[in-house]
């Protein structure tokens, strides 16, 4: 991993850190990168329940794209497959919880790595925002994890005007799930809810739950009808409900 980018595996949780403070924690090709491997190591290491992505320190999650740099739209169009793209994908088929620890400024592209996590925790000092209108280009790629997150209206705004919201306009519109004075007691309230529950259900239901999300009813019923057979066959599911009628912890397995 790059210095960019810090790995941690805390117990059964993956924390992924983007360690540009001088930068706002703005991306770069390795930051991008080293989101990808760990997002791929989490999903085939069953020990890893969750995947916690933030920044260092308190002033920014992810500014977004580096402007510094003067190439941060100077892509090589000869490749279809373009860094951002490429991790929102790997965030999409990832069978492990991901959750954003929201730490400061989200804006334009940090917000595409806040809206692609499963659940997300904020700071109440946080603000989030798409300001690329500001500065001649637009929230493009982002939009195929937002759109689906926030009423319409809601990010027409976002997208158009390009001015920031505070956290509580941001629970309030149903962008992140909690906002805490205290974050990191928050995310751990958050991860211990996580933990306790069924492993191969967590992982299979997170695999249910994006799969269904585009299909019309008929099709998402059919599905549906199938994956139930599948989570009832697991071991997960027998010594659940075990424990359920001998009145006791289920001891999982995960499998």
């Amino acid at each position: 991993m790059s210095d960019e980018l810090l790995t941690e595996l805390r117990g059964a949780v993956l924390h992924l850190t983007i360690n540009r403070p001088e930068r706002r924690n703005a991306m770069s090709p390795a930051v991008l990168q080293g989101l990808r491997d760990g997002i791929a190591r989490a999903s085939a290491d069953a020990a890893i329940r969750a995947v916690v992505i933030t920044g260092v320190g308190e002033q920014a999650f992810c500014a977004g794209a580096d402007l510094a740099t003067g190439k941060s739209f100077a892509f090589d169009y000869a490749q279809p497959y373009q860094g951002l793209a490429e991790l929102l994908r790997t965030a999409r088929h990832a069978t492990v919880p991901l959750i954003a620890r929201v730490n400061g400024a989200c804006m334009a592209g940090g917000m595409g790595l806040m809206a692609m996590c499963d659940m997300a925790v904020a700071s109440d000092k946080a603000i989030f925002g798409l300001p690329e209108v500001k500065v001649g280009v637009f929230p493009a790629q982002v939009l195929a994890v937002l759109q689906n997150l926030v009423p319409r209206r809601v990010l027409n705004e976002l997208c158009l005007c390009g001015e920031p919201i505070s956290a509580q306009d941001a629970l309030q519109v149903g962008l992140i799930n909690h906002v805490a004075d205290d974050l990191d007691a928050k995310l751990d309230w958050l991860l211990a809810r996580l933990l306790n529950k069924s492993p191969a259900a967590v992982r299979r239901g997170l695999y249910t739950l994006k799969t269904v999300e585009a299909m019309p009813f008929e099709q998402a019923m059919a599905f549906t009808e199938s994956q139930i057979g599948l989570f009832a066959l697991t071991n997960d599911a027998r010594e659940g409900q075990l424990a359920f009628r001998e009145k006791r912890a289920p001891n999982w397995t995960g499998s």
